[in-house]
């Protein structure tokens, strides 16, 4: 992994819907769960999130999820906002059967990126961030060696 070893910033999207696609309260670190958290941003119109980040998820899901990790999807409208609204979460999350909380993320009056970009330095999308148990940013790139992180963090 390409360890930042940093603390994860609390969330502070205010817009999610919950694994079943109704409104949900703003989710926090602690609501993912107490084992490692995977985060993924997207955009619903890059193309690249659909081609290789959702079904990189769908993989991870998969293997970690009865194993104690935690997921959340995150996206970022950093631009289209007329394309990246917050109808397509349930789209997505319905097209890939991720039964995880989504959340919508624009930028907030006066800044220049949405806040999860802002605060996970995050270049684009698709965007994977790895948070340990302990809190800690473990890897946060573009691109995820999802077999990969799979041994690790089942050897952990």
């Amino acid at each position: 992994m390409n360890a930042t070893e940093r603390q994860a910033p609390e969330l502070r999207l205010q817009k999610w819907i919950g694994k079943d696609g109704g409104s949900i309260a703003p989710l926090k670190l602690s609501d993912i769960g107490t084992g490692p958290k995977i985060l993924f941003a997207f955009q619903h119109w890059c193309r690249g999130c659909h081609l290789h980040g959702f079904p990189t998820l769908q993989k991870l899901h998969g293997a970690l999820s009865s194993k104690g990790v935690g997921f959340a999807v995150i996206q970022t409208v950093f631009e289209g906002a007329h394309e990246n609204t917050f109808e397509k979460l349930r789209e997505n999350q319905l097209k890939y059967e991720l039964p995880v909380a989504f959340g919508h993320d624009e930028q907030p009056t006066g800044s220049n990126f949405p806040t999860f970009m802002e605060d996970y330095r995050t270049r684009g999308t698709p965007w994977f961030t790895v948070i340990d148990a302990g809190g800690r940013i473990l890897f946060s790139d573009f691109h995820l060696d999802a077999d990969r992180l799979v041994k690790e963090l089942e050897q952990a």
